[in-house]
């Protein structure tokens, strides 16, 4: 599983120019679902997500994750993340995994981040989504598990 995340003062996923989440101060992650992906892979990556130290702390420094200073979180599924660039001028999506199983990770990881994270929003997946953010640094990581 991949996830880019970013640190957000607000973002927003809108379909058919309708908001379908939204979230304040926290993370929006963008995130891909891999051939071999599992529940517990989908898991590791959640715990990651909300665990990773990436908001200041009084001293300035990142020490603080999402559960810490009590965040929102937004998962949007995004299958880009999965393209392969190495040849040519069009990214190449043939190595990604069937969509049935893509959607039921993705639906599965909105439902354990629901268990552990006060507010998390979604996008629809596989929609003509359209994301709007601040992004708050900026400040983006790309994770993997």
């Amino acid at each position: 599983m991949i996830a880019l995340i970013q640190r957000v003062n607000w973002a927003e996923v809108t379909v058919n120019a309708q908001s379908i989440g939204k979230i304040q101060h926290g993370i929006l992650a963008l995130m891909a679902v891999e051939k071999g992906d599992t529940e517990a892979s989908t898991q590791k990556m959640i715990d990651k997500i909300i665990n990773y130290r990436i908001f200041s702390d009084e001293q300035g420094k990142m020490n603080l994750s999402l559960l810490d200073m009590q965040g929102e979180l937004l998962l949007v599924s995004q299958f880009t993340l999965l393209a392969n660039t190495d040849k040519g001028r069009r990214p190449s999506f043939s190595d990604s995994p069937d969509p049935a199983m893509s959607e039921a990770l993705f639906e599965y990881s909105i439902g354990y981040a629901k268990t552990l994270v006060n507010k998390v929003e979604q996008g629809q997946f596989a929609a003509d989504m359209k994301v709007s953010l601040e992004n708050d640094g900026p400040v983006t990581f790309w994770l993997k598990v």
